[in-house]
């Protein structure tokens, strides 16, 4: 139901063309190593070299799987960019002897030159990328995720596909990335068992927002497109698949997206979305831990009490913020979109909004008064 909601509110949101570029960078810190990439982002038009769409973006990077191309996770890569980031796959160590350290070292430079180029007047992305990022990756991408993101915390978050173990470990360096995290794994994964490495890499992290996602009858290659080499790897083992390719694309979606969208773009919205979906989730096991303070934390001590809920035309809230300062009532759906913004006197206990004209399904309540601000859900009817 929730997800449905999301759907039917994400139609009416802005989906961008896709643009693409394919660039080469020089790490001159590692003896001018060069970088190639391959930049999607959202764009006026679609198509290659096209001009950035108005706004800034918020930075993905993709470390690609063993044997596997970028064009692997076109999926995930379209997805993302229609909904406003940049995606960008570095090339690097596709051989068969690949070297986990580098991958790891591209993926981290790549972060910090994303943020460079908009700054740069000479450059395309000049003004449009945003000051936050994440470094994903599936398989050798996850852990080469891992590598990057040890003792570094110039990207936001990360979020890994099934990350495998490397050389140099990936589950040592867990234990000293501090930046939010969502590992992925899946329960029929042979390749790279959960217990051998997601798990261990789950339990080494030193975040303080960690969230293990389990995949129930999904495969390994399942988090990509079809691949040969992935899929000729995967017949070598055990397969007991319950779910097809597009299911498992669709839950891995369902779940990246409000991770990415809280972190990466700080909607309230998402966070509630997400942590409703793991409590609600049928085709998922989890753990998590929240050792800060975030949204799902702060309902129970909401400063306001809203009724009736479920509503139907017209929602009261019963604000204790009673304080000199006005109060601002905000109605957003689950895609963050501001659908009602309503202003009140200060000093006023019950603030009565209008929502006849919503469409029914759930959404999220903002009250403000100040710099105090509090959040909570309600469903219309």
């Amino acid at each position: 139901m929730i997800f449905f909601f999301l759907f039917l509110l994400r139609s009416f949101c802005q989906i961008f063309p896709i643009g693409h570029r394919t660039v080469s960078f020089i790490d001159t810190s590692r003896n001018n190593r060069p970088v190639p990439v391959e930049i999607y982002y959202p764009a006026e038009s679609a198509g290659n070299n096209t001009a950035v769409a108005a706004g800034t973006f918020p930075v993905i990077v993709f470390g690609h799987g063993y044997l596997m191309p970028y064009s692997a996770y076109a999926y995930f890569k379209d997805a993302m960019v229609r909904d406003g980031y940049f995606v960008v796959f570095p090339t690097t160590e596709g051989g068969l002897i690949p070297n986990h350290r580098d991958f790891g070292g591209d993926l981290s430079f790549i972060v910090v030159k994303m943020k460079s180029e908009g700054m740069d007047p000479s450059s395309p992305f000049y003004l449009h990328v945003d000051t936050t990022s994440a470094v994903m990756g599936h398989s050798m991408g996850g852990g080469a995720s891992l590598l990057a993101c040890k003792n570094n915390t110039v990207p936001t978050a990360m979020v890994t596909f099934a990350a495998a173990e490397t050389n140099p470990s990936a589950i040592a360096a867990a234990s000293d990335i501090t930046i939010p995290n969502l590992v992925f794994a899946a329960s029929e994964d042979c390749v790279t068992p959960p217990p051998a490495n997601q798990v261990p890499m789950y339990d080494s992290l030193a975040s303080d927002c960690k969230v293990y996602i389990n995949i129930t009858g999904g495969g390994h290659c399942y988090f990509a497109d079809y691949n040969f080499q992935c899929s000729l790897g995967e017949t070598s083992c055990q397969q007991n698949f319950t779910i097809t390719r597009d299911q498992q694309h669709a839950v891995t979606l369902d779940f990246a997206r409000p991770f990415l969208d809280y972190f990466l773009r700080k909607n309230p919205a998402s966070w509630i979305l997400f942590n409703d979906s793991l409590a609600s989730s049928s085709r998922v096991t989890y753990r998590k831990s929240f050792v800060v303070t975030h949204l799902d934390d702060q309902q129970s001590n909401k400063a306001f009490n809203l009724y009736p809920n479920p509503a139907d035309d017209v929602v009261s809230i019963f604000s204790q913020f009673i304080t000199e300062k006005n109060i601002e009532i905000k109605i957003i759906g689950l895609s963050g979109n501001v659908l009602l913004d309503q202003l009140f006197p200060a000093g006023i206990s019950e603030c009565r909004v209008n929502t006849s004209l919503l469409p029914s399904g759930f959404y999220i309540v903002s009250v403000r008064s100040g710099s105090a601000v509090s959040y909570s859900k309600f469903m219309k009817k």
